[in-house]
C-alpha cells in the first residue's frame, strides 16, 4: 500500500516506473518527473488501462476512490462508459497533455528554431481541435478531421508535418501506457502527396559566374560579403553557416566540424575546406576571431549573423525573390557535381541529407571523406574558372 510520504519521496529515472497501491492501482512516474495515476484492470479476460489523474491534483485517497467506483462500474458490466465518466472525473490523459508531457521530454536536443516550430504547429493546428480529447478515444477519422482543416487553409505541408509529430505523440503515450495503439498509421494515403519545394538556385554556368561576380563587387558589410563568398564552396545550409564558431574551425588541417546539435540530423558533421575557403576564413580572422561567431551580428558580437542578413544582400544586388536563395546554393553545388560525374554518396554525405539509420548515421560522418575533400577542392576550382570567364567545367581527377 503507498503512502503520500512513500509517493512524495519518489525520485524520478531514466525510465517510467511503478509505485503499485493495490486492487490494480499504480502511479506511474516519468523521466521527467510527472506522477500520473493508473488501474489496470481485465474484461473477457482482456487486460485495460484507465487514466485515473495526475498526482498532486489527484491525491492518493481520490485516487483510490475513482479505483472503487470503477470496479463497482465494471462488476455491473460498465466498460467504455465508466472510462469515459472517469476520465472526465479526473481530468484525464488529453491529447494535449500527453503531447506537451513528450515535447518537454525530446526538445531539449532540437534547435531551438525546429522546436518553437512544432509546439506552434501543435498550438495552432491541433490542440484546438483534438487537445481536449482523452487521447487513448481519439480515433484515425477524429485526426483527419483536424487535418483535413490545415489542408483547406492551403497548407498541404504543414497538414503533412502535423501528422508526423501526432504520430509521435501517439507512440509516446503508447510506450508509456496512456493509449492502445498510434491512429495516424492508419491515415496513410489520406492526405493528397505534398509537392516538394526546391530553393531557388542558378545551375546555369553563366548565371552563377554572374552571381559570384556580384558578390565578389558587393560593397556591404565585411561580414555579409565573406559569408555570401564562402557560401557557394562549402554549401551547408545557410543556419549552419550562419552560426559558425571558431572552435570548430581547425584551419591549418582545413577541416570544418560542426557540432551534432547545430546540425539538423543532430549528426556530426565534417566539411572539407579548400584552400579557398581557408583563406577566406584567414581573411575574417582579425576581423571576428577574438570572439565566439565567425559571422557575427551587426548589432552585437554575442549573435551571430540574422536569417535576413545574407537574403537582404542578394536582394541588394538585383536577385529577386523566386530567383535566388542562400540555401540555394546547396541545390547548384548538388546538380553540377552529379552533372560531373562525383559519387552521388559522397554528394549527399556532404550535403548532410537524412540518414535512414541514425547509429549508422552517427558513426559515419566521416564517410566518403577522401573523396570529399577532392570533391571540395575541385569545386572551389571550378568556381573559380566561372569568376574568370571560364564556364567549362575542369576534369574530375581520377580516384
Amino acid at each position: 500500500m503507498l503512502t503520500n510520504a512513500v509517493i512524495s519521496g519518489a525520485k524520478p529515472r531514466e525510465k517510467p516506473f511503478k509505485l503499485r497501491d493495490g486492487g490494480g492501482l499504480y502511479l506511474l512516474i516519468t523521466p521527467t518527473g510527472k506522477r500520473w495515476w493508473r488501474l489496470r484492470f481485465r474484461v473477457h479476460g482482456k487486460e485495460r488501462m484507465l487514466s485515473l489523474g495526475v498526482f498532486p491534483e489527484v491525491k492518493l485517497a481520490e485516487a483510490r476512490e475513482l479505483r472503487d467506483e470503477a470496479r463497482r462500474d465494471l462488476r455491473k458490466g460498465v466498460d467504455l462508459s465508466a472510462k469515459r465518466r472517469i476520465e472526465r472525473l479526473a481530468g484525464g490523459d488529453t491529447f494535449e497533455a500527453i503531447a506537451r508531457e513528450w515535447f518537454e521530454k525530446f526538445s531539449t536536443t532540437w534547435a531551438p528554431g525546429y522546436s518553437s516550430k512544432v509546439i506552434r504547429r501543435l498550438e495552432i493546428c491541433v490542440f484546438p481541435w483534438i487537445g481536449k480529447m482523452p487521447i487513448s478515444q481519439i480515433k484515425a477519422p477524429d485526426l483527419l478531421s483536424c487535418l483535413r482543416r490545415i489542408e483547406a487553409r492551403g497548407k498541404l505541408g504543414t497538414a503533412h508535418r502535423a501528422l508526423q509529430v501526432c504520430g509521435r505523440v501517439f507512440r509516446y503515450a503508447v510506450a508509456t501506457g496512456r493509449a492502445e495503439r498510434d491512429p495516424s498509421g492508419d491515415l496513410r494515403g489520406a492526405l493528397p502527396p505534398k509537392q516538394e519545394k526546391h530553393h531557388a538556385s542558378f545551375t546555369d554556368p553563366n548565371r552563377l559566374a554572374g552571381l559570384l561576380r556580384a558578390i565578389d563587387a558587393y560593397d556591404g558589410s565585411t561580414v555579409v560579403r565573406h559569408a555570401l563568398r564562402l557560401a557557394p564552396m562549402v554549401f551547408v545550409r545557410p543556419g549552419e553557416l550562419r552560426a559558425a564558431e571558431w572552435k570548430e574551425f581547425n584551419l591549418d588541417a582545413g577541416e570544418w566540424r560542426i557540432g551534432a546539435e547545430r546540425m539538423k540530423m543532430r549528426v556530426q558533421h565534417i566539411v572539407p575546406l579548400s584552400r579557398q575557403a581557408v583563406a577566406i576564413l584567414r581573411e575574417m580572422e582579425p576581423v571576428t576571431g577574438t570572439g565566439r561567431f565567425v559571422f557575427p551580428s551587426p548589432r552585437t558580437a554575442k549573435r551571430p549573423l540574422s536569417d535576413n542578413g545574407m537574403l537582404a544582400a542578394l536582394r541588394r544586388m538585383g536577385f529577386e525573390q523566386g530567383v535566388l536563395t542562400v540555401h540555394g546554393f546547396r541545390s547548384t553545388a548538388s546538380t553540377l557535381l552529379n552533372e560531373q560525374g562525383w559519387h552521388p554518396d559522397a554528394i549527399e554525405r556532404q550535403l548532410a541529407h537524412s540518414e535512414r539509420d541514425g547509429v549508422r548515421a552517427a558513426y559515419n560522418y566521416a564517410e566518403y571523406l577522401p573523396e570529399r575533400r577532392k570533391m571540395m577542392q575541385f569545386w572551389s576550382d571550378y568556381l573559380d574558372n566561372l569568376r574568370a570567364g571560364k564556364t567549362d567545367m575542369p576534369v574530375k581527377p581520377s580516384a
